[in-house]
């Protein structure tokens, strides 16, 4: 009879268990052990003044920022934060709507920024939210990148791609400068607002990089010291209000760094 009884409790606690977690609306989906989905999908929050978001596919959530009591935190990912700490999701191959959601209680769940693409089977993406935030529309600019970095790996050199996500900026142009060597390389070609450069290979080493108009020799955004190693991928994106000077303001200009692999 306690056999009987023990093996109740446990098959009615497994129930409960797969009750609650169906009912909870807040949770990333989670793919089972076996799904390789061999696609996938970065999601960037770019956009100057945008809220915390949390970017979805369709109706499933790709990204959430856990909270210290195990729910979902309201704050989402931040302005100038990478979903899932830089990592790529999983996504099936075909056509999908990506958004980026309000992750606030005002609001809450509120689509702000939309992109419609269509996902190659086996093929990486970024998704960018950028330019400037409407608060009154409550809507954001958003792009989709594929990123088509070679599968095999040379270790001889670092491969990085400039993204420019800057909305009151002119087509710019990213520079590289080792600084052991002082040799100068640019990273591809003029990059227009919405728009991403081909992967570029430099040697691995230390760099300061800077961003110019193409009829400039003015730095219009710096970072220095930026290390790049061998075998590794890596996205330079350009955010930010090109008109800002201050060298401590968020939304000032900025080069970030992201790894692709």
């Amino acid at each position: 009879m306690t056999k009987h009884m023990n093996e109740y409790r446990i098959a009615a606690l497994l129930l409960t268990t797969v009750l609650v977690a169906a009912c909870d609306k807040n949770t990333v989906q989670v793919l089972p052990a076996d799904s390789l989905l061999a696609s996938r999908v970065k999601f960037f929050n770019f956009g100057v003044n945008a809220p915390g978001v949390n970017f979805y596919s369709d109706a499933i959530k790709m990204t959430a920022i856990q909270s210290g009591t195990g729910s979902e935190a309201t704050t989402g990912v931040g302005y100038g934060s990478v979903g899932n700490g830089g990592a790529y999701s999983q996504i099936a191959p075909g056509s999908h709507t990506l958004t980026g959601r309000i992750a606030a209680t005002t609001d809450k769940d509120l689509s702000i920024a939309t992109v419609t693409a269509t996902i190659a089977d086996g093929k990486f993406y970024s998704y960018y939210m950028c330019g400037f935030y409407n608060t009154t529309a409550k809507i954001s600019d958003a792009f989709v990148l594929e990123d088509t970095y070679p599968v095999e790996i040379d270790w001889s050199v670092a491969l990085v791609r400039f993204v420019h996500t800057i909305p009151n900026a002119s087509p710019l142009t990213l520079y590289a400068t080792n600084t052991l060597t002082h040799d100068t390389l640019p990273v591809g070609g003029a990059v227009a607002y919405k728009s991403g450069g081909a992967f570029t290979a430099l040697p691995p080493g230390v760099y300061d990089l800077f961003a110019r108009y193409t009829d400039s020799t003015t730095n219009k955004v710096t970072r220095t010291g930026v290390s790049l190693f061998p075998g590794r991928v890596y996205t330079v994106g350009a955010r930010g209000d090109i008109t800002i000077t201050s060298t401590t303001a968020t939304n000032r200009p900025f080069l970030d760094n992201t790894t692709n692999r």
